[in-house]
């Protein structure tokens, strides 16, 4: 249960639709919503160190007052005019910080806003900063040499996962009203999972990237309800001149009303793919807990594999990522910046510039088949269910795991490999909360969907939600009544 000591904490526990429509009311000032969150962050982000690069209050609270007199003047920006708005330091926010985590990158200012941030900044946002995030994004862990490590708001002794380890850890304790995130290896799904909170990685082309190459990066949105998060999407997505391979389709349908029946709806449990994937004891355990829930929405959930091995998508996966890593090959070739790479970004340049096209073109191929298993797949199933971690938050010391459940790892990002198969499909998922183990710890399941259907994922995040609550039932220690 959340504190409620007055109105600005009462402000800043309500979902950012909810918010959004107060704003424009005018029942709530945005002078009143961006102090209220400021105070916030300034009590309990020296804690987690979640938001870095924060702006100047006073510069802030003149922007809020900026958007206060457009109101009174009629002018409306959307449904995000006055939010508090911190985007992930692997994106560019002009005039702002832009050091990806990096040592190399420590004193870099962005020239011009990523697109999704000027979306995000023309619907009303007030960008106050950035959240954290590991070096270039490369781990499940957030920590890097600028500007430390972020920490679980359940647990100060433990990560906040990652990439998107700064923006969950925000949102988890209100010090956010919405969030945006990247996802190639689960970025946007394991922090939901380790903070309890919702993230969303679109199907790839529905936030535009520009370029001719479907890589496995995206971004996405992150919220405390999946309605907040199917809003943020609608601002971030949207067909672009620059992105021939982005999805045509009005992004105005993810602020309609995701209410739906499920009632016939077949999911495909893959759980730890037969015992393939390591899982830490608990963690399947508390995702087949969900299974009652999707039943009573109607939905019949069975355990099914699609018809391929998923070492040939890890072996795909690898080279995958290797090839979208050699835009930073002059990087790696000079010593000097080489040596302010953590050892994992060195071990992925090592093997990107030893890559040949026939490496490529054997990856490719391998997508291609996957591609179709997962769509065979689909004829029969609905949704996919699968864990978004095969660990619970660990010792945030622990730069990752080095083995689950007696297995050793064999590289720094093997242990979520849970996450893989579905970026290689660039299908839609929804990492929504299934509780808390014994010792408080939070998990997550990924709802996935075919390409293309991200309403549809959406739609049943939502049925979800409003049958367990989790966001709202379990808030972090610091936001519980004392």
């Amino acid at each position: 249960m959340a504190t409620s000591a007055g109105p600005a904490t009462e402000l800043l526990m309500i979902d950012a639709l909810e918010l959004s429509g107060k704003i424009k009311r005018r029942e709530v000032s945005c002078v009143e919503t961006m102090t209220a969150y400021l105070d916030h962050i300034e009590i309990h982000n020296p804690t987690v160190n979640a938001i870095v690069a924060l702006r100047d209050r006073e510069e802030l609270i003149a922007e809020a007052r900026e958007r206060d007199d457009q109101l009174a003047q009629g002018q409306y920006l959307g449904w995000m005019h006055g939010f508090p708005h911190a985007v992930k330091d692997l994106s560019a926010v002009k005039g702002l910080p832009f050091t990806s985590g990096s040592a190399i990158f420590a004193d870099r200012i962005a020239e011009a806003d990523d697109l999704f941030v000027a979306r995000i900044r023309a619907a009303g946002a007030i960008i106050i900063g950035k959240t954290n995030t590991p070096e270039f994004g490369y781990g499940s862990q957030t920590y890097n040499p600028v500007y430390g490590t972020t920490v679980s708001p359940y647990d100060h002794s433990l990560t906040a996962g990652g990439s998107s380890g700064g923006a969950a850890a925000a949102l988890a304790l209100r010090m956010l009203p919405v969030a945006d995130g990247t996802d190639y290896m689960g970025s946007l799904r394991n922090p939901a999972a380790f903070n309890n909170v919702v993230g969303f990685r679109p199907s790839w082309g529905r936030i535009p990237e520009p370029g001719f190459i479907a890589q496995g990066a995206v971004a996405g949105p992150m919220g405390r309800s999946v309605t907040d998060v199917a809003h943020l999407l609608s601002t971030m997505a949207g067909p672009d001149a620059n992105a021939p391979l982005a999805l045509d389709e009005d992004p105005e349908i993810f602020t309609r009303t995701l209410e739906r029946s499920f009632r016939g709806a077949r999911i495909a449990w893959v759980g730890d793919w037969n015992g393939y994937l390591a899982t830490e004891p608990g963690v399947l355990d508390l995702c087949e807990s969900a299974f009652p829930i999707f039943a009573d929405l109607g939905c019949e959930v069975d355990a099914a594999l699609p018809d391929y091995d998923p070492a040939h998508i890890w072996d795909s996966f690898l080279t995958w990522r290797w090839w979208a890593q050699l835009g930073m090959a002059d990087l790696y070739a000079d010593p000097r910046t080489r040596a302010l790479m953590k050892p994992e970004m060195v071990w992925e340049m090592e093997h990107a510039v030893a890559l040949s096209a026939l490496d490529i073109t054997a990856a490719a191929q391998k997508r291609n088949d996957w591609n179709a298993a997962l769509n065979t797949l689909f004829e029969t199933y609905d949704f996919v269910l699968a864990p978004s971690a095969q660990v619970f938050p660990f010792d945030k010391e622990q730069h990752w795991p080095q083995s689950i459940a007696g297995r050793s790892m064999d590289t720094y990002h093997r242990w979520m490999e849970t996450v893989v198969p579905w970026t290689m499909a660039g299908v839609p998922i929804a990492a929504v909360p299934v509780g808390f183990d014994d010792r408080g710890l939070p998990m997550g399941v990924q709802i996935i969907g075919r390409h293309g259907a991200d309403r549809s994922v959406l739609q049943l995040a939502y049925a979800y939600e409003q049958a367990t609550r989790w966001v709202e039932r379990v808030v972090p220690p610091a936001l519980q009544v004392r």
